[in-house]
């Protein structure tokens, strides 16, 4: 982002160049002081969107608080009085703002030039309101110049107030990038969506960038000749590094689009962090080479980019280092029909320490040995833990653990093992060479070294609920079933609200099935299982009509695809209190699932979740 700090000690002749080169460097021609009114001005329009959304979330937490308590082991008769809003305005802002797609329905379908290109999807209408408040805004900061002056003085002034925007709206560009990212758990928000606004304000930071060299770039070439710029870009380090963060940021943008996003993710992944260091980079020094105002918010941006790295790497060294070794993984390729979607590898790490499970949680896993240094978010399907074996006295010694040689009698620590297992569809990448190479082990199984880093979510608590409808499709079950087990523990135990749950879900063929077997098996043996949980499940490509049998009134089976909007009608007229609806699976069933609770939110208390991961 260049602008030269010191003065060209070769005059031109030319007075009209003469009268340009003090707008060629320096602060000449910037005004500070409403830049930093601009700023103060962005800053409280952000803070404001925070509060209205805390406040919003603070409300809801409240009102799921007291109906949660209010419900508890409560007759339906009684939960009746949750089935309902009490007012008809907040119904309609779900329906017509925070659940809305930007048109009618499609939001996180994604547009396929073909089955290899994919050109991403589109924001919410809620996301769409504050994506083009928050651009125009900048827009209107950019464009407010004194057009008074002459010329010169107004593109220093632009060039000025560019470079100054570009380093403000840095911060929120890395605070949104954060898996750390405070705000996910302050205000209920999921990651998926700070990093929709993450990629919108990328491109926001690049643009404002580039005018702000391009504004450097007029006034020296009117001043000096091209002949004359270039030679002060390739002197003086405070414009070399201002043009490195500037062609960084402008290498990002070229490479961040969908199709290339989608194409060559991996590759992205590790230009795009390179990319960005070189960037953060070029500006830090460019800033301090030119003693610019405003440099400590570069400061800043490296702070919190480097505090959410080393957070991540504590996670990394908390989970899978312990006093008993490091994190062991299994992987166990299973059967499929041939179809690539249909294979999968059943993964299982044993983690060093204790993990603390909660449902619909995610994790990024790091396998080196089938992808170096590359790591990807998968839903936590299930976690359970097993009491940990004592070692001899010495060896206890030995670890430093605490023990005492008072005598037998003196009462052992309590010490658990946890297991927590994911489900990873083969696709491309690392999920099939993982697949490929547990497939061709004769058993099927293999164990490598692995590392895992999380738990990230989970902030969504269904406890409240008196009904809970879980939609699924393919790998999306990983997200619900946990969700399940909690909710029947929760109901058996008399600590959640739930009295009737709905599974949704939707396969290929009875070949999936096999990939929550073990867990959907001790589900299936709860004793309250039969009177609260309902599971219906659509064979969309099954090989013959005997394997769409239906074995009970509670587990049903029907071929072709689920409707969501005939189950949903069906289930609001079967609630029982409030209602809960998530959703995760593929970008066209969410969407149809989103569609459907629209259609009746006027008509009860409902509230929808879509988890899903778009990049």
């Amino acid at each position: 982002m260049p602008a030269t700090s010191s003065p060209d000690t070769t005059a031109p002749e030319d007075p009209a160049k003469m009268a340009v080169m003090p707008y060629t460097h320096g602060l000449t021609g910037v005004d500070l002081a409403l830049d930093q009114k601009l700023t103060n001005a962005l800053w409280l329009s952000i803070t404001l969107l925070l509060l209205v959304i805390l406040v919003g979330r603070f409300g809801q937490m409240a009102n799921a608080h007291l109906r949660h308590l209010l419900n508890l082991n409560a007759a339906p008769k009684r939960a009746a009085y949750w089935e309902t809003d009490k007012t008809t305005i907040w119904p309609k802002l779900k329906k017509n703002l925070l659940y809305a797609p930007l048109n009618k329905k499609r939001h996180n379908k994604e547009f396929m030039l073909s089955s290899a290109l994919n050109v991403g999807t589109l924001p919410s209408r809620l996301h769409t309101a504050i994506l083009l408040a928050y651009v125009l805004s900048n827009i209107a900061y950019c464009a407010w110049l004194d057009y008074q002056k002459p010329r010169a003085a107004t593109i220093a002034e632009l060039r000025g107030r560019t470079g100054h925007m570009a380093m403000v709206n840095m911060v929120p560009l890395v605070v949104l990038a954060g898996r750390n990212n405070p705000f996910i758990y302050l205000l209920r928000v999921s990651f998926d969506t700070y990093n929709l606004f993450h990629r919108w304000i990328g491109r926001l930071v690049v643009i404002e960038a580039i005018v702000h060299t391009i504004a450097w770039a007029i006034n020296a070439h009117a001043a000096k000749g091209s002949q004359g710029a270039l030679e002060a870009i390739r002197t003086k380090p405070f414009l070399g590094y201002g043009l490195l963060g500037t062609i960084a940021m402008s290498l990002i943008l070229i490479q961040s689009p969908s199709v290339l996003r989608h194409a060559f993710y991996e590759t992205f992944l590790h230009c795009h962090q390179v990319l960005a260091l070189a960037s953060i980079i070029g500006v830090w020094i460019h800033c301090n080479l030119g003693h610019l105002p405003g440099s400590s918010y570069i400061h800043w941006v490296f702070a919190l980019w480097m505090l959410d790295r080393a957070a991540r790497l504590f996670r990394i060294i908390y989970r899978n280092i312990g006093w008993r070794g490091m994190t062991k993984v299994t992987v166990e390729a299973l059967p499929g029909a041939g179809d690539g979607h249909l294979e999968a590898c059943r993964v299982s790490f044993e983690l060093a320490r204790p993990w603390r499970y909660t449902p619909g949680t995610h994790a990024y896993v790091y396998l080196p040995s089938v992808s170096f240094w590359m790591n990807h978010p998968f839903s936590v399907a299930w976690s359970d833990s097993r009491p940990t074996p004592y070692l001899s006295l010495e060896k206890e010694i030995e670890a430093g653990l605490p023990t005492s040689r008072s005598g037998l009698d003196s009462p052992k620590l309590e010490r658990e093992t946890t297991t927590i297992h994911l489900v990873m569809a083969k696709r491309t990448g690392m999920t099939a060479a993982l697949y490929n190479k547990a497939r061709a082990s004769p058993t099927g199984i293999i164990t490598m070294f692995g590392l895992i880093e999380g738990p990230y979510g989970g902030n969504d608590s269904l406890h409240s609920y008196g009904t809970v409808v879980l939609f699924a499709a393919g790998i999306g079950i990983t997200h619900q079933i946990g969700h399940i087990r909690d909710l029947l523990i929760g109901n058996m135990e008399g600590t959640t609200a739930t009295q009737k749950i709905v599974l949704i879900w939707t396969v290929k063929n009875t070949e999936t099935l096999e990939w929550i077997r073990p867990w959907m098996d001790q589900v299936l043996a709860l004793p309250n299982r039969k009177q609260v949980l309902k599971v219906m499940l659509f064979v969309t490509r099954p090989r013959s009509a005997r394997e769409v049998v239906s074995r009970s009134e509670t587990v049903l089976m029907f071929p072709g695809r689920c409707n969501p909007k005939v189950s949903m009608e069906k289930e609001m007229e079967e609630r029982i209190g409030a209602m809960a609806v998530t959703v995760c699976g593929p970008g066209a069933f969410g969407d149809d699932v989103r569609a459907a609770v629209r259609g009746v939110v006027d008509y009860g208390t409902v509230d929808f979740i879509e988890e899903g991961f778009t990049w």
